[in-house]
């Protein structure tokens, strides 16, 4: 990502020794945040299964069909047939490449048939079941996955394995099977792997008790269930140390299917977003998921149920925060950020109670999990950051003010002017030695402003020079007061002393 060419970045990390996860927050942040896309709404399509399943190698061709459509699409968004494949790091062999969770750096706009534009993200997750990972490893890895996609493709090897997937209710759920051996049985293809899926899902009397559920439930855990049989992708691939993923090593057959299979998960109108309680996720709210979900993976056992609705409506209550907050922010940065005039104080005050509840409103409005006295606390937190962020645009505000600006140095050119003044005077009189006190003090002041200026155009000592910014500020303020006491007291002698004159004159 340095050098600004896109590639695969780790956001979930996995300790092995301690078999423990971590949350690259400051990797994820950099992709989901990025401005053109951080408040679209969020497809997040992820391939899981077993380890050594092509997995990597799957999502590789995705990027291609993806960068294809980029560029104006093509019916030949395979490519040469001497390119090779890259992406996502994959190779050949039985140990497993992908460790954690990696999502590609670069996040693709697609525009659905309504014109409606949403962000997709690719996702590759590490492989289950290999001979390092524990069952809590594998259980995570697939549930933070599957918790935090839209479209969870789950691959399989010549067989389709339900009972090893974490269930839990989320969108869609695709199973890919992989060198699918019976083609006279069913046919390639999603026609033949739903027919074989919908075999599978029967329920039969001597099947175990738990087998009959997971086939009774797996509809209401996912909105969609669909399956794709692909053929074996041939010799090469499977048995060739140098194969790189060139087409003209890959069967024809695998390849007649990948172009069915890659246009359907990726065409615009399949594309679902991210939806959590009813809501859709954006890319910034996604990010607070994968906070909040990480953190209650990192105990010893897997989470209770309460656990992670707990988790889900402490996220979706940070993400409808977030995007509060930026309502307001980007509406103050309209009236007063950047390069904009300075704006009255009163006016300014005036945009922010108007900005502050038009984000509270937003807030209030956003569908969330836990009810008004969980969001409660949330809503609080917000109005605590709106509040800081007035204070940081009131001082950016005053610091426009030209007035403000040379404050502090007039009131020091002014006290030379005037001890200058007061030294002259002093001197004509005879009082020489105040009138040498008034000149010690000139230079003085003649010197905390040559030194103030220095400050200012270095940026160094600047300790000192709030010292003597807190100097002049005080004899102003002294100063202020003292006018406004006095023309306070005149005024009020005025109003008093009229009835007498009044009086007087009758």
């Amino acid at each position: 990502m340095e050098s600004g060419k896109p590639c695969p970045v780790q956001v979930v990390l996995v300790q092995k020794d301690q078999h423990a996860f971590e949350l690259e927050e400051k990797a994820l942040a950099s992709i989901l945040l990025q401005e053109h896309i951080r408040d679209l709404d969020v497809v997040v399509v992820s391939v899981a299964g077993a380890f050594r399943k092509g997995k990597s190698f799957f999502l590789d061709f995705m990027l291609r069909y993806l960068y294809i459509q980029k560029e104006g699409g093509s019916s030949n968004w395979l490519g040469d047939r001497e390119e090779p494949l890259t992406g996502f790091s994959w190779r050949g062999g039985s140990d497993p490449e992908t460790t954690g969770i990696q999502i590609w750096s670069e996040v693709f706009t697609v525009e659905k048939p309504d014109g409606k534009k949403v962000a997709v993200v690719l996702m590759d997750t590490q492989g289950a079941f290999d001979s390092q990972s524990t069952v809590k490893d594998c259980a995570t890895i697939f549930a933070l996955s599957t918790m935090t996609s839209s479209l969870q493709l789950f691959t399989e090897y010549g067989r389709l394995a339900m009972d090893e997937i974490f269930q839990k209710p989320f969108q869609t759920l695709m199973f890919l099977v992989r060198d699918w051996s019976f083609p006279y049985e069913y046919n390639y293809g999603l026609q033949g792997g739903m027919s074989f899926l919908e075999k599978r899902l029967q329920v039969k009397e001597h099947q175990h008790e738990e087998i009959q559920n997971v086939r009774n439930h797996i509809h209401s855990c996912f909105s969609s269930v669909t399956c794709f049989l692909l053929p074996h992708p041939g010799l090469q691939v499977a048995t060739s140390p140098d194969f790189d993923g060139k087409l003209k090593d890959i069967a024809s057959e695998f390849k007649e299917q990948l172009q069915t299979l890659i246009p359907y998960v990726l065409n615009p109108a399949n594309l679902m977003e991210k939806e959590i309680n009813g809501s859709k996720v954006t890319c910034r709210g996604l990010l607070e998921y994968f906070k909040a979900y990480i953190k209650i993976y990192q105990g010893e056992d897997l989470p209770h149920p309460k656990s992670m609705l707990q988790a889900t409506a402490e996220a979706n209550n940070l993400a409808a925060a977030a995007s509060a907050k930026d309502i307001y922010y980007n509406n103050m940065e309209e009236v007063s950020g950047g390069d904009k005039p300075y704006l009255s104080p009163d006016i300014l005050e005036e945009k922010h109670c108007e900005f502050k509840e038009l984000a509270l409103d937003h807030f209030k409005k956003t569908k969330k999990m836990g009810g008004k006295d969980f969001s409660l606390r949330y809503q609080q937190e917000l109005e605590e950051e709106i509040k800081g962020l007035y204070e940081n645009f009131c001082k950016h505000n005053g610091s426009k003010n030209v007035f403000s600006t040379f404050r502090i140095p007039a009131v020091l050119f002014t006290g030379i002017v005037a001890l200058y003044i007061a030294s002259g005077l002093t001197g004509v009189i005879g009082l020489e030695v105040v009138a040498q006190l008034f000149n010690c003090m000139v230079g003085l002041l003649l010197i905390a402003l040559l030194t103030w200026g220095y400050i200012r155009y270095s940026g160094q000592y600047r300790e000192l020079g709030g010292a003597i910014d807190s100097g002049a500020a005080y004899v102003l303020e002294q100063a202020t007061s003292h006018i406004g006491n006095s023309t306070q007291a005149a005024v009020r002698d005025a109003v008093v002393g009229r009835p007498s004159l009044d009086k007087k004159a009758q």
